[in-house]
């Protein structure tokens, strides 16, 4: 049997478009929070607040991976993004003193550029994804596919040298946003000298 008749079967004897499976209905939903999130991240004026929103947003993508049954990735997904990049994002605006609240400077005015280019880049994105699959049939019932094995296999021979270099990396601007945040500030040093000569005067 090809795999156009199992399919045609299997949408005869099985639920259809029209009757989703609770799994089908809660992968919809949390598609729709991660895109809201993604949203106001992008949007948001306040640096923190954008870091905070990116968590939400990191974290539907785990669960989405969860609804896939793709436990492996999920995790990575948390450990990795959620882990590192959102601690260091943090530790590098606390580090580097910059504004916590409200700051105009974070909206450059670029917005309609920034949404074409957003629009392209999802078009090219879909259209690379579904040319490159259209021809491909995942056996459901067969051996599981992208297994932990499989993927640490991968990972550890052909993929370990680009992750110790972006570590590296991230800890030279780790490492970086210290030394830019301890260095003095030249109108803090000079404010420093006149109270220092105020209170001289005053002895």
């Amino acid at each position: 049997m090809t795999p156009a008749a199992t399919l045609a079967a299997a949408a005869t004897t099985g639920p259809g478009f029209l009757s989703p499976t609770g799994v089908e209905i809660a992968f919809l939903l949390v598609g729709l929070a991660t895109l809201g999130a993604a949203l106001v991240t992008v949007t948001t004026r306040q640096l923190v607040h954008a870091a905070l929103w990116l968590v939400v947003t990191l974290g539907g993508i785990a669960v989405e991976y969860l609804l896939l049954t793709a436990e492996f990735i999920a995790w990575v997904q948390v450990l990795i993004y959620l882990g590192s990049v959102i601690v260091l994002l943090l530790f590098g605006l606390m580090l580097t003193k910059a504004p916590i609240g409200r700051s105009p400077d974070a909206d450059s005015g670029n917005r309609p550029i920034a949404l074409g280019v957003a629009v392209v880049a999802a078009v090219a994105l879909v259209w690379v994804v579904v040319d490159a699959f259209r021809t491909t049939w995942i056996d459901l019932d067969g051996p599981v596919q992208g297994s932990t094995k499989v993927s640490g296999e991968i990972l550890f021979q052909h993929w370990v040298l680009p992750f110790e270099a972006l570590s590296v990396l991230l800890l030279a601007a780790l490492i970086g946003a210290i030394v830019l945040s301890r260095r003095n500030d030249p109108a803090d040093a000079g404010d420093a000298g006149d109270a220092d000569a105020r209170d001289k005067g005053k002895r």
